[in-house]
């Protein structure tokens, strides 16, 4: 038996044209994802190859993709990808998310949607294998996130992702939201979603992935459960606390967005994970096929916050009351808000009592307030960790193809969390490199789609194995950092179509108290180079002809 690109992959992509509702489906050349993998990466080429297009128009696709190993039992391979234009930022974007959606995707035997066009009225999309319709959404419209949720799981099965009032009011921080836990949060996706008149889709799938190699996938699978296992920053850190675990070390590290990042002392015991654990009696939840488990839902069923919102309702807004963050964070969910976008405008905005901060998000849900956060990149508001006090993170900031975003180059990993091994995080020296390398290996992992937290415990050796066992086309480790790279730099060719450039590398101009600017500028000077790219920050010919973009 060889490998033809029918293991792992399902080779079928469900395009959809809203305008017209046209259905068709789409067979993607083997080299395509071979050389994309999926999710993000299979996303970004559509989105790329679709031209020139404004966020909010028909013509802009809105692309949901899975990966290679989503919907087999590789641990932490339950997630999904959403790539599109952002109204948010104008860059391309993609967003990720847990739950089930990249999992009945595959098993209804596709390996993405595209959508396109807009209804003429509100609609339903909903999927079972090959069985497609677009329904009326009239009596869904007008209903947020937890109704919505509600009504369509009374009329069926399957995976859910929908958005709430603020997609349809196509507020430029609108989510999608999956399954009522899980969110595609940032960068106006919903917004995407809400301009084509789409409510929802629902799908379920009753397939199965087939696999190349079954015995070398049960021996890789089994190596990477027992390093994740292994691993004390998710056995006894994600597993018990989930990412508010964060929260202490973020304060020890004094690199809490206090003030709306204009620093100074904030006492964030009350906020820390042990707190949470304590006093709100939780559920653990966990994606299909992940041990590590790191959603928090209260045992009535309402969500708990995730670090991200901790920081950006609480210090970020000099509010220590967890009940506030809590309820905020419960508003978000259900408007289908992004809450790191939420809390900074509100910093923005101002306060005088904590107490206003639910008030402040249903304005903000229902378009009342339509502030941007002062604190962005490329129009991304930044989420909670200050870059004076890390600067690798700071520079991937910077560097984000997407704006202000910590998961681009994760630089968390060695900076704070100390893996794969410490880095010095109070300067820029070397970080040129250390960015470039792991916003490659990361736009590989969102590609296949796994989960970054897995890589606390493994690397990305382990993860070519079992890609190799799944589709029997081998992939070593220095492949997936290819895949990476090659998606960086169309992502970065998309971006300078549409008017980006080194002006907008950048941070804020009140980081650079932190930062040297001379410093800063260098080690820009010296990313670019490392990258193959010129001093504007455009990639070089012989670079795109290595990568296979030329």
């Amino acid at each position: 038996m060889k490998p033809d690109g029918n293991f792992g992959w399902c080779r079928k992509i469900l395009e959809v044209d809203l305008s017209d509702e046209s259905i068709k489906e789409i067979s993607p050349p083997y080299e395509l994802l071979r050389c994309y993998l999926g999710g993000r990466g299979l996303g970004v080429r559509l989105v790329y190859d679709n031209g020139r297009v404004t966020p909010l128009s028909p013509d802009n696709l809105l692309v949901f993709a899975a990966g290679p190993l989503t919907g087999t039992p590789t641990p932490a391979s339950g997630r999904a990808s959403v790539v599109t234009r952002s109204p948010a930022t104008g860059t391309i974007f993609d967003a990720n998310a847990g739950g089930k959606f990249g999992y009945e995707l595959k098993r209804a035997g596709f390996d993405a949607i595209v959508l396109k066009g807009r209804a003429d009225r509100p609609v339903i999309l909903e999927i079972e294998d090959d069985e497609v319709e677009i329904r009326n959404g009239d009596d869904l419209w007008g209903c947020n996130l937890k109704e919505t949720i509600r009504i369509m799981r009374q009329q069926g099965t399957g995976s859910i992702a929908a958005i709430g009032r603020a997609g349809e009011r196509l507020l430029s921080i609108a989510s999608i939201g999956v399954d009522g836990s899980h969110y595609f949060a940032r960068g106006g996706v919903g917004a995407v979603m809400g301009s084509k008149k789409l409510k929802a889709i629902r799908i379920k799938g009753n397939g199965r992935i087939s696999i190349f190699d079954e015995d070398a996938f049960s021996h890789h699978r089994r190596t990477i459960q027992r390093m994740l296992v292994a691993s004390p920053t998710i056995d006894k850190g994600l597993k018990v606390f989930g990412t508010p675990v964060l929260v202490k070390i973020a304060e020890w590290m004094g690199i809490l967005p206090v003030d709306n990042f204009r620093g100074g002392k904030f006492d964030a015991r009350p906020l820390y994970g042990s707190r949470l654990r304590s006093e709100y009696p939780s559920k653990r939840r966990a994606c299909p096929s992940c041990p590590i488990g790191c959603k928090r839902e209260e045992r009535g069923g309402g969500e708990l916050p995730e670090y991200e919102t901790i920081a950006m309702f609480g210090p970020n807004l000099l509010n220590d009351d967890l009940d506030l963050i809590i309820e905020a964070n419960r508003i978000c969910n259900d408007y289908g808000i992004d809450t790191i976008s939420s809390g900074s405008i509100i910093a923005t905005h101002g306060i005088s009592d904590p107490c206003e901060i639910p008030g402040l998000v249903e304005e903000i849900g229902e378009g009342k307030i339509r502030l941007k956060g002062e604190v962005a990149v490329k129009g991304l508001e930044l989420p909670g960790y200050d870059p004076r006090r890390v600067m690798g993170l700071g520079f991937s900031y910077a560097t984000s193809n997407r704006g202000g975003c910590h998961t681009r180059a994760y630089m968390v990993a060695p900076e704070i969390l100390k893996k794969p091994k410490a880095i010095d995080p109070l300067t820029l020296s070397g970080k040129a490199g250390y960015v470039k390398v792991f916003q490659d290996r990361f736009a590989a992992v969102d590609s296949l789609v796994v989960c970054k937290f897995a890589f606390f415990g493994v690397t990305e050796e382990e993860y070519a194995n079992i890609l190799t066992a799944v589709t029997g086309v081998e992939f070593r480790s220095e492949d997936l950092m290819m895949v990476g790279e090659r998606i960086w730099n169309l992502e970065r060719l998309y971006n300078i179509r549409e008017g980006f450039g080194r002006a907008d590398d950048t941070l804020p101009v009140h980081f650079f108290d932190g930062f040297s600017r001379d410093a800063f500028e260098r080690t820009l000077d010296e990313y670019y180079a490392i990258r193959g790219w010129d001093e504007n920050g455009v990639p070089k010919e012989e670079t795109l002809m290595r990568l296979g973009l030329k």
